[in-house]
């Protein structure tokens, strides 16, 4: 038997549905994602933590799940959106179908959504406050709790998914990187890992010295969810440690180490979230395909009075898309490199940061 589910959004607009995966309420900002495969890694990935996920491409759960393709130990999304979803997956590596897999990890589901025009009203009005119950509400009693939420720019969500203790991985590679985790995704961990670069994932509020313990050649900032201008303790360890070795960053961590040399953070209206995003690099012309995940940007207007350029730029909105310091060996991108799924034009990025530990 079908069982209903209702999506609520803060304007009042109540959407009913069918309901699958974990019976409970879970409240988020609702966003919407552009990729056509990847809903594994999306839902796993931990910038969604906090975000209710909808799915733009109307089939999701056709080729099942795999942990092979976890980005996380879990999801991290608070629910998912979808037009349609199969539970009879198929592909040679799936364990498991989408219904099962967000039962198992509590999240609920609602299928039966006109996603195109739910997608049409966040493009148009910006994303907003939401909350899914696959079980039985008021339609009042839900519109209170979106309502009553806190602003996702308000939430310390960081805290929620970096790691809580230093963890060493690949303790035998040639080289050595500190991972400042803000909620690292697996894809990222293993671009390293492949280029014989070690890593010790440390807490986003890990300071400087501690860091130096380790002895790495360089650092990344992590991606990861939420408002960067809460992740206070992470700029001041990017500010401290950029004299002393290279500094890279993805995605949330491109914002910190902008607002380490004192740039601006602003909201976005619906942020980039997708695998088909086209980013133009300033210096050589060229355009790459990249997947992003991100609802913040750096306010490149912040950038002209201090020691930051921008190298990159989105082609759809000209947000920045990657920066570079002018003296020291600091650069940054706001796309994910390690494009799990989706293109790999911009995987290269993993070979300079191998080129410049090696040589700084």
């Amino acid at each position: 038997m079908l069982k209903e589910a209702k999506l609520a959004l803060e304007d009042g607009t109540i959407l009913k549905g069918e309901g699958f995966g974990f019976e409970t309420i879970k409240t988020g900002e609702v966003v919407f994602a552009t990729g056509m495969t990847g809903y594994v890694e999306s839902l796993t990935d931990p910038s969604y933590k906090g975000q209710i996920l909808m799915s733009t491409y109307p089939l999701q759960g056709n080729y099942g799940i795999s942990r092979e393709w976890f980005q996380s130990e879990g999801i991290k999304a608070e629910g998912f959106i979808v037009r349609e979803q199969n539970n009879y997956p198929s592909h040679r590596l799936s364990q498991e179908n989408l219904n099962d897999f967000l039962e198992e990890f509590e999240v609920p589901g609602i299928s039966g959504i006109d996603t195109r025009a739910l997608t049409l009203k966040i493009r148009e009005h910006g994303a907003m406050k939401g909350a899914i119950s696959t079980e039985e509400i008021e339609d009042d009693e839900l519109l209170k709790l979106t309502k009553e939420q806190t602003e996702i720019q308000n939430m310390d969500l960081v805290d929620k998914v970096s790691v809580k203790k230093p963890t060493i991985i690949g303790e035998d590679n040639k080289h050595r990187a500190v991972i400042l985790d803000c909620g690292i995704k697996k894809n990222s961990i293993n671009a390293l890992l492949k280029r014989d670069i070690g890593v010790v994932l440390v807490p986003y509020k890990t300071g400087y010295k501690e860091i130096m313990d380790y002895d790495p050649e360089a650092v990344l900032v992590s991606s990861g969810p939420g408002n960067p201008t809460r992740v206070t303790e992470a700029a001041q360890t990017v500010l401290d440690l950029s004299t002393k070795l290279p500094i890279f960053g993805i995605c949330l961590g491109q914002q910190i180490i902008s607002l380490a040399f004192g740039a601006k953070i602003n909201k976005m209206k619906f942020g980039h979230r997708g695998i088909n995003q086209p980013v133009k690099d300033l210096k050589t012309g060229k355009v790459s395909i990249t997947s992003q995940n991100h609802g913040f940007t750096l306010d490149p207007n912040s950038c002209k009075d201090i020691p930051i350029n921008i190298t990159q730029i989105n082609l759809n909105d000209h947000t920045p898309e990657g920066l570079e310091h002018e003296e020291l060996p600091i650069v940054s991108v706001q796309y994910h490199p390690e494009a799990g799924p989706g293109p790999h034009d911009s995987d290269s990025y993993f070979d300079r940061f191998l080129e410049t530990l090696k040589n700084y």
